[in-house]
């Protein structure tokens, strides 16, 4: 019997190829990873300049390395979705313009959002903005690739990861966010347990022996448990917060989700008694930092999220395109400049049956002991190609914080339904459940404002008696 050659890659579709976040290093791990780079890479934007870039991009560095990467590009999803075995989502209309718009209209009424795109009235209206062309995908990829694993990479992950799975029960879907990338976020927490020196690998012992547990609702993670060879290493990881908070704004990071974690991470830490995962994200999902207060707070309010820095960001990374297209930076220095990606680890990992383990936002099935099965939580997870993620063990959620999992988890399951009705009382309810809402009256009076100005962008069933878009 003639021997096996290596099993052909995936055929990995990106819907939303022009993403900033994601196009690239999607472009380097396909083309690094053996497991990979003998797929097909379908990139799909519906932006033609910015797929033309990607495009060119990701030629000149198949060509430049060799590989045998097949590569199709279109502004129509239709055109390449046959035959994929992995769709990412990873498309956001213009959300540097109606993010800058959720927070300022949204300050005028008392809540102070620092990344405006999961919590609060603006992940809200991120869902509004996204959601349809999300159950837009779902209808097509049943049609034309009913088997594939669709990854949503969109915010809020959450509630898009609930409407998927909820609305398109029927597709194998799960969702991811980056910011918990493993093993990248273990061997932190191992650093700052002092497990490992400063910029130190995580060692294959020190991993076995470190025991860490982080689950919740994307974005307010929390680390549950800490442990080396049984030993609580939960207090040495909250003393080296403390300690990086007395100096952090020393010619530090100040933009509005960088400035006061540390500071804001050890007080959550005082208060819970657990470390929060991910605080520029998590410190906008609690009322502590909004600026209510009566009396003087240790950390200021929250800085609002700044539009016109993201735009130059933006900007500065089409520019590093740029330089490799125009060939003022060679395309070999590509694959040095970027790096692995947390979905197309997720992809290679399932493909290859590598038995990784990642997290991933699915349903928390038992892992969270005393919250509801059908939780959408993030996880560690075993993920293979049969069965997707399986959420390993976690432990329970302390109380407080569970209470808190539970409203964040209503206020996303709320906006979830009211997007697929498109109901605007179930919007209503959706953000007087939100942690972040003050009145009732601030409430609607918010709802309107914000409606009235991405009049542009969200479908127009919100203004009239028309049917809503749904999965």
């Amino acid at each position: 019997m003639p021997a096996q050659g290596p099993k052909q890659g995936p055929k990995v579709v990106i819907i939303g190829a022009g993403s900033l976040f994601f196009g690239r290093q999607a472009i380097w791990q396909m083309v690094h990873s053996g497991h990979l780079n003998t797929g097909t890479l379908a990139l799909v934007d519906t932006d033609k300049a910015r797929l033309d870039k990607l495009e060119r991009l990701a030629r000149a560095v198949i060509e430049e390395t060799g590989v045998a990467l097949r590569l199709e590009a279109s502004a129509d999803r239709r055109a390449v979705l046959a035959g994929a075995d992995f769709v990412v989502l990873s498309f956001a209309r213009d959300t540097v313009r109606f993010r800058g718009l959720d927070t300022v209209v949204s300050e005028k009424y008392g809540i102070r959002m620092c990344s405006g795109d999961t919590i609060g009235p603006g992940g809200a209206f991120r869902a509004m903005r996204e959601l349809p062309e999300i159950f837009a995908c779902a209808r097509d990829i049943r049609a034309l690739c009913p088997e594939a694993w669709v990854i949503n990479y969109i915010n809020p992950a959450a509630v898009n990861g609930i409407a998927l799975r909820r609305y398109a029960p029927d597709l194998r879907s799960f969702a991811l966010c980056d910011s918990l990338h493993m093993p990248h976020v273990k061997r932190a927490y191992a650093e700052r347990a002092g497990l490992i020196a400063e910029g130190a690998p995580l060692d294959a012992a020190t991993d076995a022996a470190f025991d860490l547990r982080i689950a919740g609702v994307n974005h307010f993670t929390w680390v549950l448990i800490a442990a080396h060879d049984g030993r609580d290493v939960m207090p040495a990881i909250a003393e080296s917060i403390r300690r990086r908070a007395a100096t952090e704004t020393d010619g530090g990071d100040t933009g509005a989700k960088a400035l006061h974690n540390d500071a804001i991470g050890y007080q959550l830490y005082e208060s819970f008694g657990v470390v929060p995962a991910c605080v520029s994200h998590t410190k906008e999902y609690v009322r502590f930092w909004q600026g209510h207060g009566v009396m003087p707070t240790q950390v200021p309010a929250l800085k609002l999220w700044e539009t016109e820095d993201r735009y130059r960001r933006h900007q500065e990374m089409w520019d590093g395109i740029d330089a490799y297209l125009s060939g003022a930076r060679p395309v070999a220095a590509f694959m040095e400049d970027f790096g692995p990606d947390h979905a197309t680890d997720v992809i290679e990992a399932m493909w290859a049956g590598l038995d990784k383990p990642f997290y991933v936002n699915t349903e928390n099935r038992g892992a969270v002991g005393n919250m509801a099965d059908d939780a959408f939580l993030e996880l560690l997870c075993d993920l293979d190609m049969e069965t997707g993620p399986v959420p390993r063990p976690v432990g329970d959620m302390p109380r407080g914080l569970r209470g808190m999992q539970e409203v964040v988890l209503d206020t996303h399951e709320l906006t979830a339904e009211a997007v697929h009705e498109g109901s605007r009382d179930l919007l209503r309810r959706a953000l007087l459940t939100d942690p972040l809402s003050n009145t009732i009256e601030d409430t609607e009076a918010l709802i309107d404002a914000l409606l009235d100005a991405e009049r542009d962008a969200v479908p127009q069933h919100w203004f009239g008696d028309a049917g809503a878009v749904r999965a």
